[in-house]
């Protein structure tokens, strides 16, 4: 297996790229009517249009990284009010890693979360 890419979905296309593209720095890799492959740094995702499985599924998504504190500082630059109200800063938790997350309007939460060497 090489990569494991979520589809996650929106009401509105609108909605997953705000979050994708002006909030995580993803570029838009493929767009048509109802999916757009988004991606940065190897990670992607699949940004799907259908209000029936968006009511249905609010997903929550990790993303393991070795820059924690960079991709931190970027995003809470840019959009501070992505930053979730439970976990905004970079903490250390119980099980060893280093975690924050982000909370969209529409209720997708992404966890960015970087693993000590010991643990990775």
């Amino acid at each position: 297996m090489l990569r494991l890419i979520p589809k996650i979905f929106f009401n509105h296309m609108e909605e997953g790229l705000d979050l994708f593209v002006n909030g995580l720095g993803f570029t838009v890799l493929h767009q048509d009517a109802t999916l757009a492959v988004v991606g940065r740094d190897g990670a992607k995702a699949y940004v799907m249009e259908s209000p029936e499985y968006a009511a249905k599924d609010r997903p929550e998504i990790a993303i393991e990284t070795d820059n924690i504190d960079g991709i931190h500082q970027d995003i809470s630059t840019r959009r501070p009010d992505l930053l979730h109200p439970n976990l905004p800063r970079v903490t250390k938790r119980p099980w060893g890693a280093l975690e924050f997350s982000l909370l969209d309007r529409t209720g997708v939460c992404v966890v960015f979360r970087q693993w000590p060497p010991e643990l990775a």
